[in-house]
This record gives C-alpha cells, sequence and structure tokens, in this order.
C-alpha cells in the first residue's frame, strides 16, 4: 500500500467510453484526485448480455483495480451497478459507488412522471423503478432498452441522421406517457444529449446520474479522510480492447488524445451461485 492513502488513485470502469462523462465529472468536482480508468472494450457492449456475465466481468475488473492500488472504485456502467452492486459489497473491502440510486435520488427531488432510457440489462433490472419508487411510491415511472445506443455512441456516429431516427423510436413512448424528467440509464447516454434535446419536450429535466454519483464520492473520500492533499496524477487509462480505437474515440470527450495502455485481466473463477439471466 502507498505511505499516504489519499494520494492514491480513485478507480473507474464501464464498458467503454460512456464512463468517460464520469471521469469529466470528477475533472471538475475533484480536479485533485488522480484516476485510474479501465474500459472492458473487448467485451462491450454489456447491455444486452447475461446477469450471471456482468457479474463475472465485474468481479474481474475489481481484482484487477484493487491489484493496482485503488483507493475507491465507481461503477461508471448503469448495467454493472444495477447487477454486480450487491457482490461487490459482498466480497470487496474497498469503498465502491454505483450510478443507479444517485440517479434515482436526483429524479424523485426533479419530478413525477419519470422515464428512463437504458441498456436491455439495466431496463429488465428494473433497477431505476424500484429505486424511485422505494423513495417516492407517488412516482410513475417507465423505462425503455435502447440497445442500439451504445453501439451508435462507440462508434462515433451522435450525428448520424440515423441516430435521430432511432431515439425519436425509442423515445415516443416516453413523450405519449408526459413524462417530467428523463434519466441517462448508461453513462454513454449523455454523449448523446443533443440528440436528445432536440426530440424531447422543452419542459423535460435530464438527469446525469455522473454529476450525482461523483458529488457521493466527494462526500465519502471526505467523510473517511481520503481526500488527496497534493496535485493530481496524469489519469491512467486501460483497456481491454484496441488501444488505439479507444484513444480516437475519446479525443471527442476529453479534448485530447489520452494514451491508452492495452492490459489483461486477471482469471477469476466462476462463482458456483446461479443467477438468473437479465437477458
Amino acid at each position: 500500500m502507498t505511505t499516504d492513502s489519499g494520494q492514491q488513485r480513485i478507480g473507474i470502469f464501464d464498458s467503454g467510453v460512456g464512463g468517460l462523462t464520469v471521469l469529466r465529472e470528477l475533472y471538475r468536482q475533484l480536479p485533485n484526485e488522480s484516476i485510474l480508468y479501465f474500459g472492458d472494450t473487448a467485451r462491450l457492449p454489456y447491455g444486452t448480455r447475461a446477469a450471471s456475465e456482468i457479474v463475472h466481468f465485474v468481479r474481474e475488473i475489481m481484482a484487477w483495480l484493487i491489484a493496482q492500488d485503488v483507493k475507491m472504485v465507481i461503477m461508471a456502467c448503469n448495467t454493472s451497478s444495477a447487477l454486480a452492486m450487491e457482490m461487490v459489497q459482498a466480497e470487496f473491502d474497498i469503498p465502491v459507488l454505483g450510478v443507479i440510486l444517485p440517479g434515482a435520488q436526483a429524479a424523485v427531488q426533479q419530478g413525477k412522471r419519470i422515464g428512463v432510457i437504458a441498456t436491455p440489462a439495466t431496463a429488465a433490472s428494473n433497477a431505476y423503478r424500484n429505486a424511485i419508487l422505494e423513495m417516492n411510491d407517488a412516482c410513475r415511472v417507465w423505462q425503455v432498452s435502447c440497445p442500439a445506443f451504445v453501439p451508435l455512441v462507440e462508434q462515433n456516429r451522435i450525428d448520424d441522421p440515423y441516430t435521430y431516427e432511432v431515439a425519436r423510436e425509442y423515445l415516443a413512448p416516453l413523450i405519449q406517457q408526459r413524462i417530467d424528467t428523463l434519466i441517462y440509464g448508461c453513462t454513454h447516454y449523455p454523449l448523446l444529449a443533443p440528440v436528445l434535446r432536440s426530440l424531447l419536450p422543452t419542459g423535460v429535466q435530464l438527469i446525469d446520474p455522473a454529476v450525482r454519483v461523483v458529488a457521493a464520492a466527494a462526500r465519502e473520500l471526505e467523510l473517511l479522510g481520503l481526500r488527496n492533499p497534493g496535485n493530481a496524477l496524469p489519469t491512467r487509462f486501460c483497456v481491454s480492447g484496441a488501444s488505439q480505437q479507444f484513444a480516437e474515440l475519446s479525443v471527442h470527450w476529453l479534448g485530447c488524445t489520452p494514451a491508452v495502455e492495452k492490459i489483461a485481466l486477471p482469471t477469476v473463477v466462476r462463482s458456483p451461485v446461479s443467477i438468473e439471466s437479465a437477458e
């Protein structure tokens, strides 16, 4: 372990570039913190996979991040947060934050007719619906599965007319229900903000869980005495797939081309516990 735990990095992981929305918030809200970003690009998208696969992937990623001596982990992936949070909290002795609860809390504070756009696995898990109704059972919640969004973002096709066509189809049932609030139920989705804003009624409030989870991380670091008293180290970017592809795509969201390492995750024996598919 390092001499001063405050100087350790915060680990962030996502299936791809979506977690960069959380990284940007970390830069904004916690500029002194050093970051290790991992994108599991070899296995994206997560949202169409079975719950047992997601849990296995998260277990491997967590083992690797802890081996890198991080002081906290932010699961910058709604699918992982929805399906693997219970496992992570039971198995790993390190602060771990997910995006579901902060997003749900923000939505409940904003409106009563709440739409959620999410990956198929997150939508099927009902994680947002359950969290919102537990906080305020007077709310109405509608969820839409959006399987095409992550591949479109990862292919940098945000301005493609086809993306607008797909988004119009996904948003139609939510607009029909007169939602007043929309949760980005995947960290990739804020990157689609220009598309979504152009199609939604002007009064709909957009909730980005990235903003809220970083605020929660700031409170947790303060509470545990883990804030970095010095200056941040350069962010370390690692991926399981093609490093150059990730670097080229990241420049659109970071304003610079990061140096990206390709790493091999440790092999973790699958848990014997049976987990139902979320497909």
